[in-house]
C-alpha cells in the first residue's frame, strides 16, 4: 500500500492584486491591531476571475451551513485575554471530538516530522457563519467531508477558528495536512471561517488568531519569518484582503508578533 508524498490540492485562479500598503490595518486596543472593514476594505484591493463550483480549492457550493440544526448547546469560552507585555497567552482549544466522529485516514497522509512554520487561511465560504455552536459544527463537518471526498485524509486544516474566537482542533498535528500545494511538510494550517474578501474578521476571531500565532511561534520556536499566509506561498486570493491585512500588521514592527 503506498503512502502519497504530498496530498495535491489545486489552487484559486490567480488573483489581481492592486499595489497597496503591507501596513495599512489599523491600531487598536492591546496591541492587536483589529482592523474595521472600512480600514482594510479601501487600502488595498484584490479580484478573483470566476471559477467553476466544486473544483479543488474553492469554496464548496452551496454554503454548507445548516442554519436549523438540531444540536444540544455546550458553552461558549470566550477568547483568553491578551496582557500587556505577554502577548498570546494559552489558547482555549476545542477538541476535535466535539465536532467530529470521524477518523483521519492516517494511511493516505505522510507523518509531519516536526513543525517549521505557519501558514494562514480563509475557508472562502458565504456567508460567514453563525458564531452558535451548531453552524459552526455544521460548516467544520462540510468542509471535511469536501475535504474525504477529494481523495484526502481528513480536513486539510490542523486548526479553525470561527467568529466567536473559538479555536476548533482538525486534523492532528502529526499529520501532515492539504493546504498549500507542495508545501505541506513541516507546515501548520490554520483557517479562520468566513470569505474574508467579502467580510472581515470578528474582533473575537482577530484576537484570538494572535493568541494563536503568539503561542505557537513560542512553543514550537517558529521565527516571524516562517509564519505566512496562502497567497505568499501560492497564486491565491487566500486569505482574502482583510485578513492579509490583519497579517501584514500582526507582523509589522508595531504587531503583536514581531518582538517574538
Amino acid at each position: 500500500m503506498s503512502t502519497p508524498v504530498n496530498e495535491p490540492m489545486q489552487e484559486f485562479d490567480p488573483p489581481t492584486v492592486s499595489a497597496c500598503t503591507r501596513r495599512a490595518a489599523l491600531r487598536a486596543a492591546a496591541g492587536l491591531g483589529l482592523i474595521a472593514a472600512s480600514g482594510v476594505l479601501g487600502a488595498c484591493g484584490s479580484t478573483v476571475r470566476k471559477t467553476r463550483l466544486g473544483s479543488v480549492g474553492e469554496p464548496l457550493p452551496p454554503d454548507p451551513v445548516v442554519r436549523h440544526a438540531t444540536h444540544t448547546p455546550m458553552p461558549v469560552n470566550p477568547p483568553p485575554p491578551i496582557s500587556p507585555g505577554v502577548p498570546g497567552g494559552v489558547p482555549n482549544i476545542v477538541p476535535r471530538t466535539s465536532w467530529t466522529k470521524g477518523a483521519p485516514r492516517t494511511w493516505l497522509a505522510d507523518p509531519m516530522g516536526g513543525i517549521g512554520r505557519i501558514t494562514v487561511h480563509h475557508d472562502g465560504i458565504d456567508p460567514q457563519p453563525s458564531p452558535d455552536w451548531g453552524s459552526v459544527v455544521h460548516r467544520l463537518e462540510a468542509v471535511r467531508k469536501g475535504h474525504l471526498g477529494r481523495g484526502w485524509a481528513d480536513i486539510g486544516y490542523h486548526y479553525a477558528i470561527d467568529p466567536a474566537g473559538r479555536v476548533w482542533a482538525c486534523r492532528p498535528i502529526e499529520l501532515q495536512g492539504a493546504h498549500v500545494k507542495d508545501q505541506n511538510q513541516h507546515n501548520l494550517g490554520i483557517v479562520l471561517l468566513g470569505n474574508f474578501d467579502r467580510s472581515t474578521p470578528t474582533p473575537e476571531a482577530q484576537r484570538s488568531l494572535a493568541t494563536m500565532l503568539t503561542f505557537e511561534m513560542q512553543r514550537l520556536r517558529i521565527r516571524l519569518g516562517e509564519v505566512r499566509t496562502h497567497q505568499e506561498l501560492a497564486p491565491t486570493a487566500c486569505p482574502g484582503r482583510t485578513l492579509q491585512g490583519l497579517m501584514n500588521h500582526l507582523r509589522s514592527r508595531s504587531g503583536v508578533l514581531a518582538s517574538l
